[in-house]
């Protein structure tokens, strides 16, 4: 067993004063952590896009109707999105899984077919889900990534694509976090100040139906999308493998929550890739004590801000396989 020790001093001793390299020794350590040495690899990085649409989307609460959701599934099995342009550039194999989206689409490669239903049910209506949609849910995302590392990857990140789901997640976030929702709600793909309080107005109906005595089970149940619970089961089983893994945005995080609060022992292999422009996010961030690598007001979802970060990963595992320590170079260490 290497000791966090061994690990932090391995850190201190590169050439450099300490903390010098700020968030990056933060990332590095981590890797060494979860891979147990002090020259770490990043082997198959994988992106998982969770794709699932959302009853709650007819009240109007997105800027977009719940057929984009399909429509941007075909374009990224076509190659056409952000994060498929984010991934070719960076060598990241690219996975779409359709947990639920209205209509199915063909075949394809790229997609990973696990649905749970044509879309979530209105959540003014009742519960998102049935507990059998959770349980098999949290399954098909935890057996997707149990694939991935068997096949060699130890380095996951997850994104999503759902109109509606910034809604969901500001109602988990709410849940989770027991924060007002004005203090969760955003503009989400582009809403303006109108359509915001018809969203705020819409959810805060919704959250009347949660109790403090629910578990986290049934907080998923009632309020949650497919494609978060099966980014939540594949972030607690990558935990469970002790791979470590990148949360994109506010979505992301919002399954991160579920997990969390699911499996505790998730925490330390996850890593944020970004404070995103979405209203609640930099409040979740705070709220989890995470600091995310970069802030670049994005809002697009699909995995992009883990895609951008991924460089800086791969930073942190050169400085620990290639940066020389002080005794290497023959340079004085400090003496403070």
């Amino acid at each position: 067993m290497l000791p966090p020790e061994a690990i932090q001093a391995a850190i201190d001793q590169k050439t450099k004063p300490l903390g010098a390299l700020g968030l990056l020794e933060s990332v590095a350590f981590q890797l060494c952590h979860a891979q147990q040495t002090l020259k770490p690899t990043l082997q198959k990085p994988a992106m998982l896009v969770f794709a699932g649409d959302h009853g709650l989307a007819s009240e109007g609460i997105s800027a977009y109707p719940s057929e984009v959701t399909r429509q941007m599934v075909l374009n990224f099995l076509a190659g056409g999105a952000a994060i498929n342009v984010f991934c070719r550039q960076h060598q990241i194999e690219l996975t779409i899984v359709d947990t639920g989206i209205l209509l199915p689409v063909p075949a394809h490669p790229m997609l990973q077919t696990q649905r749970l239903g044509s879309g979530t049910q209105n959540l003014l209506h009742g519960p998102a889900m049935t507990r059998e949609q959770l349980h098999l849910g949290l399954e098909a995302g935890a057996n997707l990534a149990q694939e991935k590392i068997s096949k060699g990857s130890n380095f996951l990140m997850f994104g999503e694509m759902g109109i509606g789901n910034t809604a969901v997640a500001s109602l988990l976030m709410s849940c989770f976090l027991h924060f007002p929702l004005e203090d969760c709600v955003g503009a989400g793909t582009g809403l303006n100040a109108s359509g915001i309080e018809h969203k705020l107005k819409v959810l805060k109906k919704v959250r009347e139906a949660f109790s403090e005595k629910m578990n986290p089970h049934e907080i998923l149940c009632q309020f949650g999308g497919f494609e978060i619970v099966q980014m939540a089961g594949a972030m607690i089983e990558a935990g469970r493998q002790g791979c470590l893994f990148m949360v994109d945005g506010f979505i992301a995080g919002a399954a991160f929550l579920a997990a969390k609060a699911i499996e505790p022992k998730t925490s330390h292999l996850a890593i944020f890739a970004h404070q995103s422009a979405e209203a609640g996010h930099q409040r979740m961030l705070a709220a989890l004590e995470a600091k995310p690598l970069i802030s670049m007001d994005l809002r697009l979802g699909e995995g992009t801000g883990c895609a951008l970060a991924f460089p800086l990963v791969q930073s942190a595992a050169a400085m620990m396989a290639e940066m020389a320590t002080f005794q290497q170079a023959n340079v004085s260490s400090s003496s403070k």
